[in-house]
């Protein structure tokens, strides 16, 4: 199918703390992702296919959406990411979803899933278009394919008069860049889905408004591999204060606090 080893190394890591990261990260954007599976046609009953899972946020909304007569498969590579989800399904009661250790270029194709989702999965994808094409052959007739992907164009614009955001954002960017992700494809998901050979997609773009910590939680995280990297993480100083300075500089400049966009793209397979 796809070629091996598809996915660039994830730059954010699987530590507990990242885990917790990402859980709460999940829940600033859910309802965002709810409405969008909702909108796309996910529902009862449906057998679903979750790319690169985590810890699990995206297969819960997928899982609930779908109930009990339902399935939803979590496809997720790293085995201490599947153990936090599983574990967290199990707390939840929900039997009906579970994950497997696979990567994107090897998709499991026992049977047809009637939907394939994923949220903030193709950003790290060499090549995001051979993984739609492997998609698009394991939905089947009448099935959909709904991404969700990150967008930081207005949030980057946002921070240029931010001369502490501007640093902060410089360095998060350059950073995600050398890990190979691509931190605009929400705004090039559409154009993924025709070069796949998908029919031209729906898309709704969200603003993820109460995200406010999203930035200096990622840069703690990512500390260590801008440190790798030489970059000058001391050019924003003490991480531990810089949230409350980057509210601060905003407030002083009587402005919104910079937060990034999050593009959903979907289509249904011709029948």
């Amino acid at each position: 199918m796809s070629t091996p080893n598809n996915t660039n190394e994830y730059p954010l890591g699987s530590a507990d703390s990242e885990h917790e990261r990402l859980i709460r990260q999940a829940a600033w954007v859910s309802a965002h992702t709810e409405r969008f599976f909702r909108r796309a046609g996910i529902g009862p009953g449906q057998r679903v296919l979750d790319l690169g899972s985590g810890v699990g946020d995206v297969a819960l909304i997928a899982g609930r959406l779908v109930g009990p007569t339902g399935e939803v498969i979590g496809a997720e590579r790293d085995a201490r990411s599947i153990g936090r989800a599983a574990a967290r399904m199990a707390e939840l009661g929900l039997k009906h979803v579970r994950f497997t250790q696979t990567d994107v270029s090897d998709l499991p194709i026992a049977q047809p899933f009637d939907a394939v989702v994923g949220r903030y999965i193709l950003m790290y994808l060499r090549d995001p278009v051979a993984v739609l094409k492997d998609v698009w052959r394991i939905v089947r007739p009448g099935g959909i394919v709904a991404f969700q992907d990150t967008c930081w164009k207005s949030f980057l614009e946002a921070c240029e008069g931010l001369p502490l955001w501007r640093a902060s954002s410089d360095l998060m960017s350059e950073a995600f860049l050398r890990s190979g992700a691509n931190t605009q494809m929400g705004s090039d998901l559409a154009a993924a889905f025709v070069r796949a050979g998908l029919p031209d997609p729906e898309t709704h773009t969200d603003t993820l408004v109460g995200a406010e910590r999203w930035m200096p939680e990622l840069l703690q995280t990512l500390a260590p591999q801008i440190q790798a990297l030489k970059l000058p993480l001391a050019s924003i100083g003490n991480l531990h204060t810089l949230c409350g300075r980057l509210f601060d500089e905003a407030a002083a400049r009587n402005v919104p606090v910079p937060l990034p966009s999050m593009v959903g793209a979907w289509v249904r397979k011709p029948a």
